[in-house]
This record gives structure tokens, C-alpha cells and sequence, in this order.
């Protein structure tokens, strides 16, 4: 199992989950979301995989969302234009994303990742 963690350098969410990761002794590939965002495809298999809503998947906190206003836009957009938003930029992706191909979470919460990642 291959385990992908997507994240950003700056964020504090994201390094407290890389930092869990890491002290799980879990090997993991770690992917810049902000240079290297999932692919459409990539990003519909995690949707997918998550059972989460495709809303849960945007990063509704970030000046990429705000500065796009897409509080306002992501009602009248389909899916397949929502996916192809995330697909084109890593930063309006809620992070991070750790995915093995089947499991996937998204953000960091300890609970959820002794769950889904200490199976």
C-alpha cells in the first residue's frame, strides 16, 4: 500500500498531519498540492473513495476561494467543472489529502487518521 500525502509547506494543518504520519512509521510519498494538484481523474477517485460531498474537497478558508468568489459560483457549476477547478489549482483543494487508492482523508483529524491509517 502506497500511501500519498498531498499537502503544503506552509500550512500548520498539513504538517501536524505529515508529522503523525511520520511518527506512525507509515511510508508515504509527499506531493507540493500547490505545485502538483490530483489530476481530475485522480481527484474523482478520491471523491469517490471518500464518501465525502465534492464540497468537502474545496479549501473554503483560502484567498484562492475568496479572491474567486466561489461561495457565490460553486452553486451554479456542475461537477465535472467543479473537478476540473480543483484539478487546475492545488490551493483551492482543502488539505491535506492522504490517499492509498482506496482510503482517503481529507484535512486532519487524529481520530480519523488513527482509523483510517493505522488499520
Amino acid at each position: 500500500m502506497t500511501i500519498t500525502y498531498y499537502g503544503y509547506p506552509k500550512c500548520g494543518t498539513c504538517r501536524k498531519a505529515k508529522k503523525w504520519l511520520e511518527n506512525g512509521e507509515l511510508p508515504f510519498e509527499v506531493v507540493n498540492i500547490a505545485e502538483q494538484p490530483p489530476s481530475e481523474d485522480e481527484l474523482r477517485t478520491m471523491i469517490t473513495n471518500s464518501g465525502l460531498e465534492l464540497k468537502k474537497f474545496f479549501n473554503t478558508s483560502g484567498m484562492k476561494y475568496r479572491e474567486l468568489q466561489l461561495k457565490d459560483k460553486l452553486p451554479e457549476m456542475t461537477d465535472d467543472e467543479k473537478i476540473a477547478l480543483l484539478a487546475s489549482e492545488g490551493m483551492l483543494i482543502k488539505r491535506p489529502i492522504v490517499s492509498d487508492g482506496q482510503n482517503v482523508t481529507v484535512g486532519f483529524n487524529e481520530e480519523t487518521f488513527a482509523q483510517t491509517w493505522q488499520g
